[in-house]
């Protein structure tokens, strides 16, 4: 079913520190909440974990995890999209899902693992960048560090009109968060849909919030600001993307490249 109006939901939450039961259970109370109307739910980085560093916590690509976004997807009648720590053929991976309401799911892992945090010497790199079409929209699911590399964000040819970011995105780097997600909107002209935690981690590593829907012009359309934990709405018109798109077309000049 194709639709001009995605009403998105952004699910700003603190994260439980490796406890998967707590986060799960925490993330559907969470859901009981939304607008009937919702077509997309998004959840931050890790979000029943929102740690990389001990692999003990992951959970196989059919497990708990998924079984529960699977569930929840047809009971609401939405999508939901996140990342969380999968394990598959003894590796670990961060990996950002979509999953819809009847019952697909779609995945690809990180790209950039974030060398500083140590997710380089403990996950395996994406190699891979997925677009899920839904209800007439094209959706590209990427992870928090990805942000900063506008090369992988790069919408080539219009090949998708939502670019999402799940995040643990500390509070110490908001300012470069504040700044790059209207700038992948406005390079990309594509609505641009950042979801990041709040509270403090195992390590006593605070994080703001700051989640935040942008148009294709760079306007802030939603903003969860640094309130904690907070459930927001958003509605997003594929109409009027595709105006812009025509009457400014700035995809035309876009330098060629591929992206794997």
């Amino acid at each position: 079913m194709e639709t001009d109006l995605l009403h998105i939901g952004i699910l700003q939450t603190d994260i439980a520190w490796e406890d998967r039961a707590a986060n799960l259970a925490h993330c559907e109370t969470l859901l009981r909440r939304l607008d009937r109307r919702t077509d997309l739910v998004v959840l931050p980085e890790l979000f029943t974990t929102g740690s990389i560093h001990n692999p003990e916590p992951a959970d196989p690509a059919g497990g708990e995890t998924v079984a529960s976004l699977k569930k929840w997807a047809m009971e609401y009648r939405t999508a939901i999209a996140g990342s969380f720590l999968a394990a598959e053929n003894g590796k670990r991976y961060n990996r950002a899902f979509f999953v819809t309401p009847e019952g697909d799911c779609f995945h690809a892992d990180k790209r950039h693992l974030f060398r500083r945090g140590g997710e380089d010497r403990s996950l395996e790199a994406g190699a891979k960048r997925l677009i899920v079409p839904y209800r007439g929209w094209n959706i590209c699911p990427l992870v928090c560090y990805d942000l900063r590399f506008p090369v992988w964000s790069r919408n080539v040819a219009n090949a998708y009109d939502l670019l999402l970011y799940f995040a643990d995105w500390p509070s110490v780097r908001r300012e470069a968060w504040r700044i790059l997600l209207p700038a992948r909107a406005l390079e990309n002209q594509a609505y641009v849909c950042g979801v990041n935690r709040t509270g403090l981690d195992g390590r006593g590593i605070a994080y703001h919030g700051g989640s935040a829907v942008f148009s294709p012009r760079g306007e802030k359309l939603a903003d969860a600001g640094d309130a904690g934990e907070i459930l927001l709405s958003c509605t997003l018109e594929k109409s009027s993307l595709e105006s812009l798109r025509t009457e400014f077309p700035v995809w035309k000049d876009a330098d060629t490249f591929e992206i794997m």
